[in-house]
């Protein structure tokens, strides 16, 4: 296991993976002169009418509405990654590893707008009329038909398809569910799992349209569970909360003395788990999310990308920071528990038992949610190996769906076997996200100037500012048809 904690945190999630994320999102934050902040009320607008309006046109192209996609996306980044992965984060990092989930936050926020964005303009049709796009098809696109770039663009596909591919093995959502239930009621691990495994599969028996009308049902309810019961336990202990928020911005910079079963950690430390839990919470930068919004009827790419900057802000900057600040609040970080178990003991103390059981059935609903969203972003991986012409397409993806469940619950079985802490486990997870973010933010960072543009497009065609170009075509298809003209 040292072994491997080596390889994550010095080669994986080593310093250049660290400087790279927050140059990048310094650099979008710049060049859009810091429009996550200066539009972050309008983004919020653009959410709300999604979610409470039917404003969908029933002429612009894609799979799913807006509104599903959306709902897919934060069912897939609000999860385990909030529960199980911030809590391993302060286990591991201490109090000052949320401080450097902030700053993956809102810097998170214009990345996930770029890539989601581009994802939309980049986006391919099959012979059904769905939609499907992600990092591998603005690689393929925007990068490989240029001739000085084809090679870079196949070496970062596939780095990216082979890093999201061992997250196809890696996968946290059976265990934190597992775990929690286990442990909240007393049961075998190994038989929630297959548990899990059986809802899994009902789950995801319908496709992506029935997992959008699904999750955009589930997911309001349990995000709204969640953020009133975080809510309530800070209240309830809010005298402490400046010296919390001040432990948790000298624990920063400084590390953290020991401190009960916390065993302390060096800065290094620190800024290496928050911003790795960040990022595979929000997976700002990991490419996931994009390959949900690709499928989303819309008729600008930015409007979907505005998406993005809602979903990093309450997946990190809401769901995450309410779960750091319940437990530092309630001491119990320094408890020596990790994971799911660490989340699930301090909403116990802040609410009872009964508030561990129901937060329990939550945590079901966020990993079955969770574990769907991966499903349909492994799916589009799949299509754009195969290609809208493999013959063999259609049994590839129903071997693939009656495949996906199995590796979930075997990372259980073997955790339960060999004894693993929730800590060790979490280890596996962080490798399965290193290696797409490196290909798909050095893609981001090439194809800034196609964001710009779509930006400047959507700014003058809808937000009044700037002059608009009325030749300036915002679908990459749309281009394509022109310049074969």
């Amino acid at each position: 296991m040292a072994l491997i904690e080596k390889i994550v945190w010095d080669i994986l999630w080593g310093l250049p993976l660290i400087i790279l994320i927050l140059a990048v999102g310094i650099f979008f934050t710049f060049i859009t002169r810091f429009f996550q902040f200066r539009y972050f009320g309008y983004s919020m607008k653009q959410a709300y009418k999604k979610f409470f309006k039917n404003n969908n046109n029933k002429k612009d192209e894609g799979s799913i509405s807006p509104f599903e996609a959306l709902s897919i996306a934060i069912g897939a980044t609000v999860g385990v990654g909030n529960i199980g992965g911030v809590a391993s984060a302060i286990a591991l990092g201490g109090p000052g590893a949320i401080f450097w989930l902030w700053v993956a936050g809102v810097l998170g926020q214009i990345i996930k707008m770029a890539e989601v964005s581009l994802a939309v303009h980049y986006r391919s049709k099959d012979k059904e009329g769905n939609t499907y796009g992600g990092p591998t098809y603005y690689m393929k696109k925007g990068l490989g038909e240029e001739k000085n770039l084809k090679i870079l663009s196949k070496t970062l596909a596939f780095i990216f398809i082979f890093g999201f591919g061992v997250g196809f093995f890696i996968t946290m959502q059976n265990y934190t569910v597992s775990e929690a239930v286990s442990s909240t009621f007393n049961l075998n691990m190994i038989t929630v799992s297959i548990v899990y495994t059986v809802l899994l599969y009902l789950m995801i028996s319908g496709g992506l349209p029935s997992l959008g009308k699904i999750a955009s049902k589930i997911v309001p309810f349990m995000c709204a569970f969640y953020i009133l019961g975080g809510i309530f336990i800070i209240l309830k202990n809010v005298s402490q909360l400046p010296g919390t928020l001040g432990l948790i911005f000298s624990s920063a910079f400084n590390g953290t003395a020991a401190l009960g079963g916390f065993a302390g950690a060096a800065f290094a430390q620190v800024i290496k788990v928050g911003m790795s839990r960040a990022v595979f919470s929000n997976e700002a930068g990991w490419g996931s999310s994009p390959m949900i919004h690709a499928s989303a009827k819309t008729d600008h790419p930015i409007r979907q990308g505005l998406l993005g900057i809602f979903e990093v802000f309450i997946d990190t900057i809401v769901i995450c920071s309410i779960t750091s600040l319940v437990i530092v609040i309630t001491g119990e970080w320094s408890s020596g528990v990790s994971g799911a178990a660490l989340t699930l003991s301090a909403f116990e103390h802040g609410l009872g038992s009964l508030g561990r059981i129901i937060l329990t059935l939550g945590i079901l609903l966020f990993g079955v949610t969770t574990s769907s969203g991966l499903y349909a972003q492994i799916e589009v991986l799949l299509r754009y190996i195969l290609g809208d012409n493999s013959k063999s397409k259609d049994k590839i993806l129903t071997i693939y769906k009656w495949a996906y469940p199995i590796p979930g619950l075997a990372l259980v079985i073997i955790a339960v076997i060999n004894e693993l802490p929730g800590v060790s486990v979490w280890l596996f997870a962080d490798m399965s996200t290193a290696l797409p973010i490196f290909a798909n933010i050095l893609a981001l960072l090439i194809l800034s100037p196609k964001f710009l543009s779509l930006l400047k497009d959507y700014k003058a065609r809808y937000m009044g500012i700037g002059k608009l170009d009325p030749s300036f075509k915002v679908f990459y298809e749309e281009e394509k048809e022109v310049s074969v003209k």
